[in-house]
Order: C-alpha cells, then sequence, then structure tokens
C-alpha cells in the first residue's frame, strides 16, 4: 500500500473510532462476492482487510452468504468463509435472502449503523445504499487491490456537526441560569450539610513542621535607673575671687 493512500485510511479510521465509537477489534461483515474474488485472485482476505484498516479485524459472514457460496459450487471459497465468524441474520436457511438484502438488514437498523460494522462488498448497490447511512465503512476489490472508500456524504457531515457541537457545547446551553432577583428567593444552588463526612485529621497546621519562636530576653529582672541629666555647675562672682586670691597666694 502506497503511503498517501495508508495515511488517507488510517485518517478515515481515526473518524469513525472518535465520531462513531468503532472498537478493535473491528467487526468487518464480508459478502459471499468478494469472497469468490478474492480466490479467484488467489489475495489473502484476513491480511488484507488488517492491512487496510490498519487494525485487527474480525471477519464475520451471513448464513444468507454462505448459502449462496453453497449454491456456487466453490469448495475453496466456502472453506474460506468457515473460517469466518458467522453472524445470525434471523432468515430461514430454506428461503435465504439476497446476501446485498440480507446485509442491509443487518447493518442498517432504524437509520443508523448501530452495531458499528465494517462493510466489505462487491455489490455496488449495497454500497450505494450504505453510503445514506452515517458511519459505515465501505471496502471493496479494485482488480487486484483492497480498496476502502472515502467518507460519505452523511459521514462527513455527522462529524462535522459532532465536532462543531463539542466547541460550542457550554455556550449554546439550553438550560438558563435563573436570575437571583426573582420571586422565588429560593438559591440557585442549594448546600446540605446532612450526612456529609467530616474531614479527618488536624484543622490547624501540624505543630512539627511549624518554625520554632525565638525566644527574647525578658527584661523584667533588670532593675530600669532612670537617667540623669548631667547639670553644668555655672561660676559665680564669689567664687571667681577666691579662685583669684588662690593664685595669687601661690604666686607670692
Amino acid at each position: 500500500m502506497r503511503q498517501k493512500r495508508a495515511k488517507s485510511y488510517k485518517k478515515q479510521i481515526n473518524v469513525y473510532v472518535h465520531t462513531f465509537k468503532f472498537r478493535e477489534p473491528f467487526q468487518t461483515i464480508v459478502d459471499s462476492e468478494l469472497i469468490l474474488t478474492c480466490q479467484k485472485a488467489s489475495f489473502d482476505i484476513v491480511k488484507g482487510l488488517n492491512r487496510t484498516v490498519q487494525s485487527e479485524t474480525k471477519p464475520m459472514i451471513t448464513q444468507c452468504c454462505m448459502q449462496a457460496l453453497y449454491s456456487s459450487g466453490n469448495q475453496e471459497a466456502i472453506s474460506i468463509a468457515k473460517g469466518f465468524e458467522r453472524r445470525r441474520c434471523n432468515h430461514q436457511p430454506s428461503s435465504p435472502e439476497e446476501p446485498a438484502a440480507c446485509i442491509e438488514s443487518i447493518v442498517a437498523i432504524d437509520g443508523e449503523n448501530k452495531h458499528r460494522y465494517i462493510v466489505a462488498s462487491q455489490e455496488h448497490e449495497l454500497r450505494k445504499t450504505l453510503r445514506k447511512i452515517p458511519g459505515v465503512p465501505l471496502i471493496f476489490m479494485n482488480r487486484s487491490v483492497m480498496v476502502m472508500e472515502p467518507l460519505s456524504y452523511a459521514s462527513a457531515k455527522f462529524s462535522e456537526n459532532f465536532e462543531s457541537k463539542k466547541l460550542t457545547q457550554g455556550l449554546n446551553n439550553t438550560k438558563k441560569v435563573k436570575p437571583n432577583n426573582q420571586s422565588n428567593d429560593k438559591p440557585l444552588i442549594q448546600v446540605t450539610t446532612e450526612g456529609a463526612k467530616k474531614r479527618k485529621g488536624p484543622k490547624a497546621p501540624n505543630p512539627l513542621s511549624m518554625k520554632k519562636k525565638k525566644v527574647e530576653p525578658s527584661t523584667n529582672n533588670k532593675i530600669s535607673k532612670p537617667e540623669t541629666k548631667r547639670r553644668r555647675k555655672h561660676r559665680t562672682n564669689n567664687d571667681s575671687n577666691e579662685s583669684k586670691a588662690q593664685e595669687s597666694s601661690t604666686n607670692a
């Protein structure tokens, strides 16, 4: 498989997985005509499906398609189909339906691919009908190459609406919030404390994780002395006369 085609197939499968919720292994309904075509071309159906889808697949076949193979008389194609899982179609083996009508009845349920089947069919009319149903991957054989059809218009439209809803989910909400100034004074959100679980553990911070406080020296034991200002003594006239007399006596 070429790289460009492999990338497009991987992108398509991602759309089916994220939008339509497909899951591995992908259930694949195979019709009798595709088995006969692959048998003539010596093409391995299981490996071809896994390589096309790039994931593990689970091939399945209906009872009506098995009856069509029995009527063809191709024993090699019958042995290939017997290795697939049998899908019940609720049609009587004595009066089987056409393979295209049988596959359409189990895939298209109320206009959607309810069971998320991949359809591998050579019937052009069947693929044309299933393109109108969103989320149906279609695979067919083009000569000796297994090909997956691009997204149909219905699938692409559904995927586009799905992505736009995800983007505008919170903006276009149909449930409008009531204004606070309405006649009824009931709160929009009622908080009930009945039966509420109490929080375990201490509410205060862990004392071991806190830093210890610095102990400051206490000043109560110290005797505080009142501060006294030093006063300058001013000399009087008598003092100056006495000092001069003493100086003169010493000089004499």
